[in-house]
């Protein structure tokens, strides 16, 4: 899509969503605050019952750690609207890949923090305690708190992820589809927590320890993978599905639309991956090496914009061979 200024000068790409985009969009943002407010309830219903369970201030701090990923993807759809600019030609949709790292990198430090500080805590053979609570006038074992509190907070994440996921996908949005991966898991650290409480109950020391190591290791887990997932997309890797799961199929459509142009002997694309949308480069070689026109040209490109609304720019580079250093491969397929 074309955007003309007054002025006569020319903007390519495109900021606004489809009507369907955008209402997956105001359903995400929706959801999104619907999680920051039960996850500041659940946190705090978290910490009042902490006790010294080292299996409960794992479950809290990933509960902590959960704020980042809906935050990240609010603060990054309201810039990853603003429109290109002479700076910042591109536009801002990498906004969404800087979030999503950030928010990597956070849960991949505390991971390895809790599974050090368990790991120590279980060599050191040191036996937590919990204590009772007065209430009404009778002495109440704390860890029926906890496992009460662990099991009321474990039900919501799970459908506010199953919810998520399916925008993720309509979106193509990253962040939001590793906040839905991680709200799904949420009931296996409720149950780690709930089981290294009652394994201090039965008098199981380590109990408490092994719950708070499965705990890192799933927050350890979530960050390495997203951090990796991440990093890939800032420099440039060929677009992928929003799960990563595969290239995208947008590679072979544009390559096959293109080598189906009457004018056109062979075409590959490199397309890469700007947060929600994708810039793509074709290179074609014309047949008889002829020089294409302006119309064909411009026909081409348009033909490739219309495809799918992610493909937010495109640039059509005809040449005599293609540049197989420049894109090694074959687009349709995997990595080489």
């Amino acid at each position: 899509m074309t955007n003309v200024r007054s002025s006569g000068t020319v903007r390519f790409g495109h900021t606004e969503l489809p009507a369907e985009q955008r209402d997956a969009l105001h359903k995400a943002i929706k959801l999104e605050w619907v999680t920051l407010v039960f996850l500041a309830v659940s946190t705090t219903m978290v910490f009042l019952v902490l006790g010294n369970s080292q299996a409960m201030k794992a479950a809290w701090i990933e509960d902590l750690l959960s704020f980042l990923p809906p935050v990240s993807f609010l603060v990054a759809a309201r810039i990853n609207r603003k429109p290109p600019s002479v700076d910042h030609p591109y536009g801002y949709h990498r906004a969404t890949g800087v979030a999503h790292l950030v928010a990597a990198v956070a849960l991949t430090a505390m991971g390895a923090y809790l599974l050090l500080e368990s790991g120590l805590g279980l060599l050191a053979r040191e036996h937590p305690t919990i204590g009772g609570l007065d209430l009404f006038g009778n002495t109440v074992w704390l860890g029926w708190l906890m496992m009460g509190v662990m099991l009321l907070t474990a039900a919501p994440p799970v459908f506010l992820g199953r919810a998520k996921m399916k925008l993720a996908g309509k979106l193509h949005d990253k962040v939001l589809y590793a906040d839905a991966d991680m709200n799904k898991a949420d009931w296996m650290t409720a149950v780690a927590a709930v089981a290294g409480v009652a394994g201090i109950g039965l008098g199981l020391w380590w109990a408490d320890y092994a719950a708070a190591l499965i705990i890192a290791a799933s927050i350890l887990r979530d960050g390495v993978r997203n951090t990796r997932a991440a990093v890939s997309a800032l420099m440039d890797k060929r677009a992928m599905t929003y799960n990563d799961a595969g290239p995208h199929p947008l590679h072979g459509q544009v390559d096959g639309y293109l080598r189906g142009l009457d004018w056109v002997a062979d075409a590959r694309s490199r397309i890469r991956d700007e947060g929600h949308v994708f810039h793509a480069e074709c290179f074609v070689v014309p047949l008889s090496r002829t020089t294409p026109t302006f119309e064909q040209l411009q026909a081409a490109r348009e033909a490739c914009v219309a495809m799918d609304w992610k493909i937010h720019d495109v640039v059509i580079v005809p040449v005599a061979v293609l540049p197989s250093e420049f894109v090694p491969g074959n687009t349709s397929g995997g990595e080489r």
